[in-house]
């Protein structure tokens, strides 16, 4: 099986490659986030998958799509669903496009790993793109493994951001402390 992996960020990797491999796939990294913000965020997520794929020997590409008014303009009226209308479908079209394009016979995500990720709308969106390239997607519950891989990103001493990606999750993240400081004014 020739599967290029969707991959947003290295700790969420760890778990997927090293499942992926136990079962003898040798999966092709695919870096293309256009949905994280700021660059700097951006920058170290890329930077440290790049450091990571290349101690383990796995083949990456990385397709740089900063995206920040793309990411602006598809998710400004609506950012309630900014996930499940532009986050998951821009991602996971172009994996499953690039990968038709480039000889692989099937595509997966490492989004997958999450449990806070929204999973049946990830399957949904992935299943509509692999219908409309032509071309397999490989479904792993991953979740399983979320702890694990974790831990072995903290052990490996791979950056692990504290937020999902784009600037409004990392507003989500505050949430509480938002909301506790405006009350102290």
């Amino acid at each position: 099986m020739k599967l290029l992996l969707h991959t947003c960020c290295a700790p969420c990797s760890v778990y997927c490659i090293d499942s992926l491999r136990e079962e003898g796939i040798e999966p092709t990294v695919y870096w293309f986030n256009p949905n994280i913000h700021p660059y700097m965020e951006y920058k170290l997520r890329r930077d440290c998958l790049k450091e990571y794929t290349s101690e383990i020997g796995i083949q990456a590409i990385f397709e740089e799509n900063y995206g920040l008014r793309d990411f602006c303009q598809n998710t400004i009226h609506d950012l309630e669903n900014r996930c499940q209308n532009y986050c998951y479908p821009v991602r996971l079209e172009q994996t499953a496009k690039y990968a038709k394009e480039n000889g692989y016979d099937s595509f997966s995500t490492t989004l997958l790993v999450s449990p806070y990720q929204n999973h049946e709308m990830l399957i949904k969106v992935a299943e509509e793109m692999a219908k409309r390239y032509g071309i397999k997607f490989v479904y792993r519950d991953f979740r399983i493994g979320f702890r694990q891989g974790q831990e072995k990103a903290k052990e490996l001493g791979l950056y692990r951001q504290k937020y999902c990606g784009c600037v409004f999750s990392e507003e989500d993240r505050y949430q509480k402390q938002i909301k506790k400081d405006c009350v102290k004014m």
